[in-house]
């Protein structure tokens, strides 16, 4: 049978959220909880369809907020596989807002660690990840070295 292979396109997740009013902070912009929130989805969409199974987040290594969103804003997300280790994976995912004509603004990047889990909630082995552009070789050595300063 061999092992489980799949493509870093294979599991890519794309949402779209509009900012409501019962998304904003006091200051008027997308209150930092719920975009989290939907990050933390996103990554576990992604994981979820890397593994075909469960998967929990471990962790949210870097959480970079660039700039705010506000109210009626349409704000983008797009995760993707980094990195596979044995159970674990690295999951990125970048935010936009998109304006109304298709343009977008990168107003936040954060990576997960996510890890796949049996019928009984332990940890089990993800598929091995199939890197097919320079660009998906690349996010994966620096996920690699990311994932080295986390273990020290």
């Amino acid at each position: 049978m061999g092992e489980e292979r799949r493509k870093v396109s294979e599991s890519i997740v794309e949402t779209v959220h509009m900012v409501r009013p019962n998304h904003l902070n006091a200051a008027g912009r997308l209150y930092g909880g719920i975009l989290m929130q939907w990050i933390d989805e996103v990554a576990g969409l992604v994981a979820k369809r890397h593994t075909h199974g469960n998967v929990t987040t471990v962790s949210v290594d870097n959480l970079t907020f660039i700039k705010g969103a506000y109210q009626k804003d349409v704000v983008v997300l797009i995760g993707r596989i980094t990195y596979v280790g044995n159970t674990s994976m690295e999951v990125e995912v970048d935010t936009f807002v998109e304006a109304i004509n298709g343009t977008r603004i990168h107003i936040n990047h954060a990576y997960l660690t996510m890890v796949a889990l049996d019928e009984n909630d332990r940890p089990a082995p993800a598929p091995k990840l199939i890197l097919e552009t320079e660009e998906e070789k690349a996010k994966w050595e620096r996920a690699k070295k990311r994932r080295e300063a986390r273990e020290k």
